[in-house]
């Protein structure tokens, strides 16, 4: 079968793999759709970042050279000896985290910095390929109101509910979502789906239209002058409750810190190739809280998949391509690379 296949920092390959074989307690789906994340553009263009690389993966027992693709959806093909919980041609959305559920961090409700973690298409074979396997406790099936396509952006908007949890949003809160790529307008619909008020800031009009289009209260231009005034002006001469960086750039993590209320919380969400600095006196001066989150943790997924099925998180608008798997890299990765990017999720199906 055809598969996109990590090698190493800007090393993609397109090429022949054996198909796989579910082991016991394993489902094999076939793929449908699988989106490029900025992560896996990360990845490629200054990786090994996440990647596995050294030694396999304990959970998955995979390094580098691997299959790529961590947002995925298919429908089930075969069944691994034991697997009960699905049946073959169930539509199903790739829960793509694996924790080891024994260690300090899962035995307290921390999955998501379980020190064994394993990810599909980084440390584990992924979805841009036409099969892909799996452990069958570990897919979630789709809603019925859920296209296929739409499925594959359950697993981004996992990401956006795990990060408004760990935000400790409270109803009435306000919260300004920096950069409103794909993350970041899932994580403003989470937010307002939790009862926050939400500011929306980019650089790019394109986007902060889409992101009052999907139900942002209020939108301002990350390059205004006037920005501090304006959120300041917008929260009655406080500031946000909650600012999350999503865009992963040098200085976002910077404005975020800056822009949070006194005891406000910074959520930061962004993968980061540059290494974000500033003056750590404006988080203690003024005991605001800074969170990480990374991936999600178990149940984020059933979350989201319910969210976006119910239509509180709506996906549609954020597909902009679909391209097939043998032109994954060129009309995909590529473009996903371009520096005035004009697109927002790029879809990848099986196919040449």
């Amino acid at each position: 079968m055809q598969a996109l296949v990590y090698h190493g920092n800007k090393d993609l390959r397109l090429q022949d793999v054996p198909e796989p074989k579910p082991k016991a307690g394993e489902v094999k789906v076939r793929i449908t759709h699988t989106g490029i994340c900025a992560t896996d553009i990360e990845e490629w263009q200054f990786g090994p970042l996440w990647v596995q690389t050294g030694k396999p993966n304990p959970l998955t027992g995979r390094m580098a050279p691997l299959v790529m693709g961590h947002e995925t959806t298919g429908h089930i093909a075969a069944l691994g000896t034991g697997a009960s919980n699905v049946k073959v041609g169930q539509r199903v959305v790739i829960n793509d985290v694996l924790t080891c559920k024994t260690c300090y961090w899962c035995q307290h409700g921390q999955h998501a910095v379980c020190p064994k973690m394993g990810v599909a298409g980084l440390s584990g074979d992924g979805g841009l390929a036409e099969f892909m396997t799996w452990p069958a406790s570990d897919v979630v099936l789709l809603p019925d109101s859920v296209s296929d396509e739409e499925g594959a952006l359950i697993e981004p908007a996992t990401v956006a509910v795990h990060a408004v949890r760990q935000s400790g949003v409270r109803q009435g809160d306000t919260a300004v979502v920096i950069g409103c790529g794909t993350v970041g307008l899932l994580t403003l619909q989470a937010f307002r789906a939790a009862g926050a008020r939400v500011i929306a800031a980019d650089l790019r009009e394109m986007s902060l239209g889409l992101a009052k289009k999907l139900g942002a209260d209020e939108t301002v231009n990350a390059s205004s002058p006037d920005i501090e005034q304006r959120l300041l002006d917008l929260t009655g001469g406080i500031g946000p409750d909650i600012t999350v960086e999503t865009a992963g750039a040098a200085e976002t993590p910077k404005l975020a810190v800056k822009w949070a209320r006194r005891s406000g919380t910074v959520v930061l969400v962004g993968i980061y190739s540059a290494k974000p600095q500033f003056d750590f006196n404006d988080i203690v001066g003024q005991e605001k809280r800074v969170v990480g989150s990374v991936a999600a943790s178990p149940g984020d997924m059933a979350i989201a998949a319910r969210l976006v099925g119910e239509g509180k998180i709506k996906v549609r608008d954020l597909i902009s391509a679909k391209v097939p798997l043998s032109r994954a890299l060129d009309d995909g990765f590529k473009r996903m690379l371009m520096p005035k990017k004009d697109c927002f999720k790029i879809l990848i199906t099986p196919g040449r």
